[in-house]
């Protein structure tokens, strides 16, 4: 695989970053200060991850033959521009690293029409075999999808928000 073209062995292109998740803010996602509430923005990456997910390979078919789901461990948002009622949402995924057990990622949610990043998250998920409720070795082949997206995503970027620190003084 090259990392300048996203390209790996086979011919299957792997978009760098991934964008295929969309939403729009829900009335129901508002709070009293006419904006989307903290929790939804969790709901709004939650459900612009599950493509990502399935793009890495963690497909529901996945999940079923192999008795295994996803746990996230820990997760980072940051509200950078509000979001209201009726906005159309688009986000972006990178990969930002794995091992084995764990996979690191990275979402950008961006103002659909009018072209800003809004928010960020940040999490670490964990590949759990259902049955024990502990973390379990991803098997070869979706190892190899998982090596073979972080070797074309390692390009991009390293966003600003990501390893941020939570302070009450900010950096300057």
């Amino acid at each position: 695989m090259s990392a300048s073209n996203g390209r790996p062995q086979g011919g299957d292109v792997i978009p760098a970053p991934f964008a295929a998740a969309t939403a729009v803010v829900l009335p129901e996602w508002i709070d009293y200060n006419g904006h989307m509430n903290v929790g939804y923005y969790h709901v709004a990456f939650d459900v612009a991850a599950e493509p990502f997910f399935e793009f890495l390979g963690f497909t529901p078919d996945y999940r079923k033959a192999q008795g295994i789901t996803t746990f996230a461990l820990e997760s980072h948002l940051a509200f950078l521009r509000e979001v209201k009622v009726g906005d159309r949402l688009r986000f972006e995924a990178r990969l930002l690293d794995h091992d084995y057990k764990r996979v690191h990622f990275f979402q950008q949610m961006y103002h659909a029409d009018e072209g800003y990043l809004a928010a960020t998250y940040e999490s670490v998920s964990a590949h759990v075999d259902i049955a024990s409720r502990r973390t379990a070795p991803m098997g070869e082949a979706l190892q190899a999808r998982v090596a073979a997206v972080l070797a074309a995503h390692r390009h991009l970027p390293k966003p600003p928000q990501a390893g941020h620190v939570i302070s009450a003084h900010p950096r300057r």
